[in-house]
């Protein structure tokens, strides 16, 4: 197996891949505009010439990367593509000099060999970014985990507003 930066020819087979794992919650769903828009963020585990796995890294800046989007067909699993994303996403990061790495999962024992450790502290970065617009903003079932110090910063007024119901303008009787 190989790891190596997503081009644009991989957009379309990183989709395939993403949709086969948003049926069940495991991702959230990505259109083919938004993957070739951030198609540089991606890597991808290819085994004979064919793509496996990909995995992304997002950067909130200096202070938070996360890594999203972890996906590895199911006949590829078990042989290290994980492992190798992971691996290529935290090479990354460093890269990037991130001091702080984050990954939401439903599979915490995954991610811990790799310096991951749970933590409930909240991710401003990520509750503004994503987990306003997710349908499981009330319910959410992933644990956050974390590699390196948590960036301690505040909560702004308009995320505190997110965990609790909003009164529309107009129409908040």
């Amino acid at each position: 197996m190989n790891v190596r930066s997503a081009i644009l020819p991989d957009a379309d087979g990183i989709r395939q891949l993403i949709d086969a794992h948003t049926g069940d919650g495991t991702l959230l769903p990505r259109s083919l505009p938004e993957l070739c828009e951030n198609i540089r963020d991606f890597v991808v585990v290819e085994s004979d010439g064919v793509v496996v796995g990909c995995g992304a890294l997002h950067l909130y800046g200096e202070h938070l990367a996360e890594i999203r989007s972890i996906a590895v067909y199911p006949d590829a699993r078990g042989h290290g593509a994980g492992r190798l994303l992971v691996k290529a996403l935290l090479r990354e990061a460093a890269r990037h000099r991130a001091t702080c790495v984050c990954v939401f999962t439903r599979i915490p024992e995954f991610f811990a060999p790799f310096g991951f450790a749970v933590t409930h502290e909240p991710l401003p970065d990520k509750l503004y970014k994503d987990c306003r617009r997710c349908a499981r903003r009330h319910a959410c079932d992933e644990i956050a985990m974390i590699r390196g110090p948590l960036p301690k910063m505040e909560l702004p007024s308009t995320l505190a507003r997110i965990r609790r119901p909003i009164a529309w303008a107009g129409g908040g009787r």
